[in-house]
């Protein structure tokens, strides 16, 4: 029976392209994937997610209240709104919450989540300007690098930089000089 052996031998051939394939793709996919930056920046975008919750936590459960105590200022800046257009349903006394206010239709703008999204802002920055001290100071590897303005092409480089990246004018006044 020669036809059951020709297609026994097409479909071995088809198997084994099926299966170079699949293995080609597998070592393609892990070659990226394991990647030491790739995981790097994996591992530090969880820690990121992780330490923005942290970070909201501290500014909700303990910066805000320590700021509620000013006379000015209410403990619950996320019910801080301004209707800008009233809806079908307004009464005199006004909207008590933001979620009364947008159930009815109106068009609220919600400053206090904005300020409490400025101090989370502030507060993951400070953070983490503190890490990189504190990494700093362990370590004496600098993750803060000072930067200067470039004579020539005003862009910031590194201070102890001899040449500028941007427009390769020497720092050290050599350019300045006349013959």
């Amino acid at each position: 029976m020669p036809a059951l052996d020709e297609t026994r031998t097409h479909l071995l051939s088809a198997s084994q392209k099926a299966s170079h394939r699949a293995s080609s793709a597998w070592s393609g996919f892990s070659n990226f994937a394991l990647q030491d930056n790739v995981l790097e920046v994996a591992v530090g975008l969880i820690l990121a997610a992780a330490f923005t919750t942290v970070v909201t936590s501290f500014v909700s459960d303990i910066v805000m209240p320590v700021l509620a105590l000013l006379p000015f200022i209410d403990r619950n800046f996320d019910e801080k709104f301004a209707v800008l257009r009233r809806g079908s349903g307004y009464k005199e006394g006004g909207y008590t919450t933001v979620k009364m206010a947008l159930e009815d239709g109106a068009v609220v703008m919600s400053y206090g989540t904005f300020i409490n999204k400025v101090f989370n802002f502030f507060g993951i920055g400070i953070s983490l300007y503190i890490i990189a001290n504190v990494y700093t100071w362990v370590s004496n590897d600098a993750v803060i690098k000072n930067t200067v303005k470039c004579k020539f092409c005003r862009k910031r480089i590194s201070e102890k930089a001899q040449r500028c990246v941007n427009c390769t004018s020497w720092q050290d006044g050599r350019e300045e000089q006349t013959n």
